[in-house]
């Protein structure tokens, strides 16, 4: 299983991005909705558009009625406002509620979409393994779905009302400006719609500008997010590792680890603040230039032409309107790159775990699940960094109360092997057969507890499993932790305040009450002394004496727990053997698909 350092960018815009995104979606629960959301909000915003063209018709009236010392006509006018404001204002309310309503099921979709792809079957362990897109997948899930729906739905409004403002108010310009006839020196000049083309060219000035200037923002913003994210991880640590540290004394060191990952956020904050400074040039500029521009381009043909008070604030208003619309871009470029680097984030953790998924269902180690009530292995060879393990005796078969030992020394691959039966590590070749219907059970060497009441730890993942106090508390005395029997709706971090080998004993209480008939086991007991461990195995054969177990150990087990052993052979980088000297192993390997007899064990 390989890893890579950096993943590539993608080749891909970003409209074909976000298309993919929201193909991703299927047929989720809220796709429905979200559509409809956005259907409503575009006719808010159609008919706060007519609406605005209504204000720029009136502000013309308006102001003729008070060039004109039309008294009647003002009165009636500053009625017709007030009709109009009440109109906006219920549209603008409605748009803002919508939007609003809008960026929530953007992120439930997109948060619950990636969930669900993250959290499919092993997924979350494979992404580890995908190089810089494994780093912190939390915050891509979490952080940048949300930042990405409230960014995403605010510049996608605010791009569809600056078009249709644009596309009503450019036409409302050029009626206006294709009258407009300047005389100077006895000469009379006509333009057609030349207020078009003044508004247009202010733009393309700005957007120009802008663009030139504050493209870096795009590469600084998603180098922010990364390095953001190592601070958090980083400080994640330390409160996990706080004892750890203390023992240690080991402050000055994680001082430093996190004043590392707090420098360069910093080092890429100052980079973002010139940026930014330097875009807020064009910008400030661009917006007060914009006051004076349209009344400097019409004055010639109110003071030298026909154009009226009123008409000239018409012409004012709507080259407003049109530039604008125009500089929506010049204003939004920041937070367009913004955008840009956060769906380049998302999109990217999502097309990983689509990866995953695909190459999921092509491993190179085939685990199946079989016809017969058994656990098959059949030539077995795990493919790890520096070499390869390889299970001797396949085919091994399984069934329900053998117990089978996976033995080799220290670094030969046992818990890699582990991976492999579990699904979870498809580097190498064979094929491992599960039974069918009924769910392996896999303890690993270092168990999951999630945080709550130790209740929810012993009942993990089934949560709501019909299980008694009584036969809570007699699975913990079995493994000798009764001294938690009194703490099980107590809520802490399991995994922080117990030991390790209590961990352990936790994990084996957690089989007891699950009872399975399969069980797999990486030196799931290696944190408890050789006598508690027989003792924890005995009581286990006991307790489960059908079921089948499956264990990896480095230990000479000589117990009678275990009936059949195969033996994992390691070979490094060039082919060479690690050598195993046969006095290491006193108990007979299986080099059958039938279990043989072990000392102290009887076949079933």
């Amino acid at each position: 299983m390989s890893t890579t350092s950096r993943t590539a960018p993608s080749s891909r815009g970003p409209l074909a991005e976000a298309a993919a995104l929201w193909a991703g979606f299927g047929k989720a629960p809220g796709r429905g909705s979200a559509t409809l959301l956005a259907v409503l909000l575009l006719v808010v915003i159609c008919c706060n558009a007519l609406g605005q063209i209504q204000l720029n018709w009136w502000q013309g009236r308006f102001y003729d009625a008070i060039g004109q010392r039309d008294f009647a006509a003002f009165g009636r006018e500053a009625g017709w406002f007030l009709a109009i404001i009440a109109g906006l204002l219920v549209l603008v309310v409605a748009q803002t509620w919508m939007l609003e309503l809008l960026k929530l099921r953007l992120r439930e979709l997109l948060t619950r979409g990636l969930l669900g792809r993250w959290l499919q079957p092993r997924r979350a362990y494979l992404l580890r393994f995908a190089g810089e897109i494994g780093e912190h997948p939390d915050q891509r899930v979490h952080e940048d779905a949300r930042h990405l729906a409230e960014l995403g739905a605010d510049l996608s409004v605010g791009l569809v009302q600056s078009t249709l403002l644009l596309a009503s108010f450019i036409g409302v310009l050029w009626a206006l400006s294709s009258s407009m006839e300047i005389t100077l020196a006895g000469r009379t000049w006509a333009i057609p719609g030349y207020m078009v083309w003044c508004a247009l060219a202010y733009s393309a000035l700005g957007s120009s500008l802008t663009w030139v200037v504050g493209r870096p923002l795009i590469r600084l913003n998603t180098e922010r997010y990364e390095r953001e994210a190592e601070l958090r991880f980083a400080l994640m640590q330390i409160g996990e590792t706080a004892q750890s540290i203390a023992l240690y004394r080991g402050e000055t060191d994680a001082r430093h680890v996190a004043g590392d990952a707090l420098d360069g956020v910093m080092r890429v904050g100052r980079s973002l603040a010139d940026a930014l400074a330097q875009l807020t040039w064009v910008t400030s500029a661009y917006g007060w230039g914009a006051m004076i521009v349209p009344v400097l381009a019409a004055a010639p043909a109110y003071f030298f032409g026909p154009l009226t008070l009123g008409g000239l604030m018409m012409v004012i208003g709507a080259f407003n309107q049109v530039q604008q619309a125009l500089r929506w871009y010049v204003d939004n470029f920041a937070r367009i790159a913004d955008a840009r680097a956060t769906l380049d984030r998302v999109y990217a953790i999502q097309e990983a775990l689509v990866r995953l998924e695909q190459e999921a269902t092509a491993g190179r180690i085939e685990v199946v699940e079989g016809a017969a009530d058994e656990l098959r292995i059949e030539e077995l060879r795990v493919r790890l960094p520096t070499g390869t393990a390889t299970l001797e005796g396949t085919p091994l078969v399984v069934r329900p109360g053998d117990h089978l030992l996976i033995a080799g020394e220290a670094g030969s691959g046992k818990s890699t092997v582990f991976l492999a039966l579990a699904g979870l590590w498809t580097a190498g070749e064979g094929r491992i057969l599960l039974p069918p219907g009924s769910p392996v059970v896999f303890l690993p060497q270092h168990p999951f507890f999630p945080t709550g009441a130790l209740r929810q730890a012993l009942l993990y993942p089934d949560g709501g499993a019909p299980v008694t106090d009584s036969e809570i508390r007699s699975a913990l005395a079995r493994v000798d932790l009764s001294h938690l029997a009194e703490d099980l709706d107590r809520a802490a971090r399991w995994d922080i305040e117990l030991a390790p080998e209590e961990q352990q004993a936790l994990a084996l209480a957690r089989a007891l009450l699950a009872r399975p008939r399969w069980i797999v086991m990486d030196e799931t007991l290696s944190g408890c002394d050789e006598g508690r461990r027989r003792s924890m195995l005995a009581m286990l054969g006991r307790e489960l004496p059908n079921a089948a177990v499956i264990g990896t150990s480095r230990f000479d087990e000589r117990d009678g727990f275990w009936k059949t052993m195969a033996r994992l052979r390691r070979t490094n980088g060039e082919g060479r053997q690690r050598s195993q000297s046969a006095s290491h192993w006193p108990m007979p390997s299986v080099h059958a698909a039938a279990p043989v007899k072990m000392r102290g064990g009887s076949r079933r």
